[in-house]
């Protein structure tokens, strides 16, 4: 046979095939999510609660005072406009999605992530899959005590060159930061967010029920850890056991950073070492400012911006290539940011057609017609529902616990154990549902899609929702106060 006639092997298959079982793009399944909150608000009647001053200042609601009001449904203006106003409601996610994006993409031009990468591995090689637990528990500990699962989001861009040069996978750098922040969150030891204010809102001593918490926290953190190793070994072992296996993007990441220790290690010059210095101190104020100064998104999506530009500068770059890192970087997680705007559409829908207080009356009436032993498990699944279309802790905390509390005490609940439902039903949700900004943002940055994402974490979830379930059903029992 000729050359000219030989065949060649056909590439690796980046696209999966079409069939009856492929579960659609986020965005149609987010269209339609829009879709169905648009035709409820013609058939679900309106209704509110009276907003009234709640603690630090925040609003909630008088959980005696709700009523129904006239219908406003959806019209097609309305749902025409879902998507630009859920884009401009959820701005602070779009808008910190794109700059850290950006500044990385300007870090990784500068040379610094590889060598710093390149030494991380050959310190770990032999060790790689402890660094799982170790970065685990750290995460889990930090969203536990200052309660930021949004730190995921600065988590995934510094493990992952880490995470593929050790031979694991997108997914492995996405679970770390992931599940183990919201096994934090969840079980909330000292967490200002979801159990500092649901206790205040139930009128319990601030941080009351440490031990209990804790225990959960054992048992989820070791679960998710469990799961996270055992697929990172099976990836490692066998790179086709890999969720991301044929990305096209994957195969870039393992050519940039995955090489040989046998190789000479990559050595830094004198702007590079100034560089890395000065990432250092960037990433100090930048703790610095999420715990003294209540710095959130924006704030850090500001200094981003001064980071990429002075450390690209500082390592040699010229102000070109620092732009042209950044419009790299904003390409790479433009879907993610477009998703996270898109996804909060289905609250837009919802509050504009004033149906959410009424969702949230309607919960609360079927949980208290359910009987007294299976109460905290129908606080927790009405939590956990809830938490799709209100995916903030706070905001959800806000709504629900002036209505879950008093309804507690009428059903023989404690109220400790309604915000531990309140806490796990919230938490759990948050990295599931599309509806989950920052979620949404973070598998972006990570560049693994949302459906890859859901069949590796399903499996764990229902294992975290059998978790819950075992703690409500032992506080029930016990009739746990803390």
């Amino acid at each position: 046979m000729s050359p000219n006639t030989q065949r060649s092997t056909p590439p690796p298959e980046t696209t999966p095939k079409r069939g009856w079982c492929r579960v659609p793009d986020i965005y149609v399944i987010l269209f339609i999510f829009i879709a169905m909150a648009a035709i409820a608000t013609h058939f679900v009647p309106a209704g509110e609660f009276e907003r009234v001053p709640g603690p630090a200042g925040r609003t909630t609601i008088d959980p005696a005072s709700f009523q129904f009001v006239e219908a406003t449904p959806a019209g097609f203006t309305d749902f025409m406009l879902a998507i630009p106003n859920g884009l401009i409601s959820a701005g602070e996610v779009v808008f910190f999605t794109f700059m850290i994006g950006g500044m990385f993409m300007v870090l990784q031009r500068t040379g610094i992530i590889e060598i710093g990468v390149d030494k991380l591995t050959r310190r770990f090689a032999n060790q790689s899959l402890l660094m799982l637990p170790v970065l685990m528990t750290v995460f889990a500990l930090i969203a536990t005590v200052i309660g930021t699962q949004e730190l995921a989001l600065v988590y995934v861009p510094v493990i992952l060159p880490l995470m593929i040069a050790l031979r694991f996978d997108s997914v492995t750098a996405a679970a770390v930061a992931l599940c183990a922040t919201t096994a934090g969150f969840a079980t909330g030891l000292l967490n200002p967010i979801n159990t500092g204010l649901a206790q205040q809102l139930s009128d319990l001593p601030l941080y009351s029920g440490l031990g209990l918490r804790a225990l959960a926290f054992i048992a989820i953190l070791g679960a998710a850890i469990f799961f996270v190793m055992r697929y990172a070994r099976n990836v490692q072992q066998n790179p086709a056991a890999s969720l991301m296996q044929g990305d096209a993007r994957e195969a870039d990441k393992r050519s940039s950073y995955q090489h040989s220790v046998s190789a000479p290690a990559r050595v830094a010059n004198t702007r590079q070492k100034l560089a890395t210095a000065a990432t250092f101190i960037f990433f100090a104020v930048l703790v610095y400012g999420v715990l003294r100064l209540g710095w959130f998104m924006l704030e850090m999506a500001g200094l981003f911006i001064i980071m990429g530009v002075v450390v690209g500068l500082i390592a040699g770059l010229s102000t070109d290539d620092i732009c042209e890192g950044f419009n790299k970087g904003f390409r790479d997680v433009l879907v993610g940011a477009m998703i996270a705007g898109v996804a909060r559409g289905v609250a837009v829908i919802l509050e504009q057609g004033q149906i959410m207080d009424t969702l949230v009356y309607a919960l609360g009436n079927v949980v208290g017609e359910l009987p007294t032993l299976l109460s905290a498990i129908g606080m927790y699944i009405a939590q956990l529902l809830f938490n799709f279309v209100i995916p903030s802790g706070s905001g959800q905390a806000l709504v629900t616990m002036p209505i879950m509390a008093p309804l507690s005490d009428m059903i023989g609940v404690t109220r400790q154990t309604a915000v531990l439902a309140f806490q796990l039903g919230d938490g759990m949700g948050n990295i599931l549902y599309p509806t989950s900004g920052y979620f949404m943002a973070t598998l972006a940055l990570a560049g693994v899609t949302w459906q890859k994402w859901v069949k590796f974490f399903f499996p764990l979830f229902c294992v975290w929702v059998l978790i819950a379930l075992g703690f409500l059903v032992f506080a029930q029992a016990v009739q746990w106060v803390g």
